[in-house]
């Protein structure tokens, strides 16, 4: 691992915005805040894979990963970020260096790959991202960026996070570092008004932003930037003249939000766009915090105003399906900001919280939860795969809202699941996404087919014969009568 690398990742340790970081000694200080990976064990995402979730949703830039292509090809289109316009962020762009590479070095492929999409595509900006193969074998990155910012005349930016340097939310740190150096405060935006915010650790997913948006611009309030959902490269780079900063998911770029207040003094504070509650506080905070900064004391009243209509509206939608989910039983296996954001959401729905998963979630996510569900919060740091079994299994919970990979927990107990996490396909952020988060749990939970999968094969599990309980003594016959019969057909004109 560089010098610089570890300086940086020093630095990405000493947080300011964290309590539990601050709480430590220096020495606990310096070994970060998660187990670091061992080879091999790389499940859950590496830095790289961290860096690049967390910067490629900025759709009008060219992300160049300098590795092997398996490095490109794993970590490709692993968010639904969506895009209002350009669509160069979809496109993978690897080096694919190969072992010539390895013993002679990368640099000059590197550069070679710069120059062919600058020429190709024309981006504003080409993000370089480093990988385990690469930094290995020395190849120096920033100075092929350097070299390629002056030749070109265009930002040519170094994300170095590699994968062995630690966890996926070191890598999504360590991606906003690279914004901190090389893009925040390097572009002056076209004009400024008492209204603009910057919306931090938001990623468009199934175009959540587009859900809150609409709300913002009824309040004349104007994003000037989100990082990194449906970003534009002069956007981020002119962030640093916003008025307001809000913080979406503390525990991937916090840093961002707390050195921008440092360097350009502007305030954040974190929030939740789920949830009607949740995006009403957020509303009325961020209100709150422009007024302070200068906005017209108007706004304050606007902004209530507009929460009250949506609130109804929101309500009333909700109410046909609250009936049919009152008391239903939900584990919540995610982690972050959705660990209490969500279990808001679905308290409002009427639904019980059985339990909800904390294990990437911060100090304050665990006291929001605790505010939240009170007494009632059971919180999960760790659960195995066949707890959670035994759990949907014995009927504990009515529903599992996890991600794709605790999925197939859910459908072997035989019990609804509905994926929460980032490669879902149905918006939840807003008023309009609570509508649809209680729509989709509706619709799970009541889907025909579980009643169907439940009911016991006719030949039993205690390998009972056949013959008592079909009309035929073996499975291939009683297949057979049941083709028959949707043919219109006797029996013994059924082809063997």
């Amino acid at each position: 691992m560089s010098v610089l690398l570890k300086a940086k990742i020093a630095e990405v340790f000493e947080e300011p915005g964290c309590d539990k970081n601050q709480s430590k000694s220096e020495k606990e200080r310096k070994k970060g805040c998660t187990k670091q990976l061992s080879p091999g064990a790389a499940a859950g995402g590496c830095a790289f894979d961290g860096a690049k979730i967390a910067l490629q949703p900025i759709a009008d830039v060219a992300h160049l990963v300098h590795g092997p292509i398996a490095c490109e090809g794993n970590s490709w289109d692993n968010r639904h970020s969506g895009s209002s316009g350009p669509q160069i962020y979809r496109t993978g762009f690897t080096t694919d260096i190969s072992e010539l590479d390895v013993i002679y070095g990368g640099e000059k492929r590197l550069f070679k790959s710069i120059r062919e999409i600058l020429e190709k595509y024309n981006p504003p900006a080409v993000f370089v991202y480093q990988t385990c193969v690469t930094a290995l074998v020395g190849d120096d990155i920033e100075a092929v960026c350097q070299r390629a910012t002056e030749k070109f005349g265009k930002p040519i930016i170094p994300v170095n996070a590699p994968g062995f340097a630690g966890v996926k939310n070191l890598g999504n740190k360590l991606g906003a570092e690279a914004l901190l150096d090389y893009v925040i405060g390097t572009v002056e935006p076209e004009f400024t008004t008492p209204y603009d915010i910057n919306i931090i650790g938001e990623y468009n997913l199934v175009g959540e932003l587009w859900q809150v948006k609409p709300l913002l611009d009824a309040l004349g309030i104007r994003v000037l930037c989100c990082i990194a959902g449906d970003g534009r490269y002069n956007e981020i780079a002119s962030a640093h003249r916003a008025k307001v900063n809000m913080m979406v998911c503390s525990k991937s770029m916090i840093n961002i939000a707390t050195k921008m207040e440092q360097r350009w003094g502007i305030p954040y504070f974190e929030g939740s766009f789920y949830g009607i509650g949740d995006m009403s506080d957020t509303l009325r905070q961020i209100a709150k915090l422009l007024v302070q900064q200068g906005a017209p004391v108007d706004l304050l009243d606007r902004t209530e105003r507009l929460i009250e209509v949506e609130e109804a509206r929101a309500w009333q939608r909700i109410a046909q399906y609250k009936q049919r989910l009152q008391g239903k039983r939900v584990l919540l296996i995610t982690g972050g900001v959705k660990s209490w954001s969500v279990v808001a959401a679905l308290q409002e729905g009427g639904m019980e919280i059985v339990g909800t998963s904390v294990k990437k979630s911060t100090k304050e996510d665990k006291e929001k939860i605790k505010e939240i569900m009170g007494d009632d919060a059971h919180m999960i740091d760790d659960m195995t795969p066949r707890e959670m079994y035994n759990m949907l299994r014995d009927a504990r919970a009515d529903i599992m809202l996890s991600g794709g990979r605790s999925q197939f927990v859910a459908l072997k107990a035989r019990m609804p699941w509905l994926d929460i996490n980032q490669e879902r396909y149905h918006p939840y952020s807003g008023y309009e996404g609570m509508v649809e988060l209680v729509r989709e749990i509706d619709r799970a939970i009541y889907n025909p087919v579980w009643q169907q999968v439940r009911i016991p094969a006719p030949w039993g599990d205690d390998g009972e014969t056949l013959g008592a309980v079909l009309p035929s003594a073996r499975p291939m016959d009683f297949l057979t009568e049941v083709a028959a019969k949707s043919l219109g057909l006797a029996l013994e004109e059924v082809p063997n």
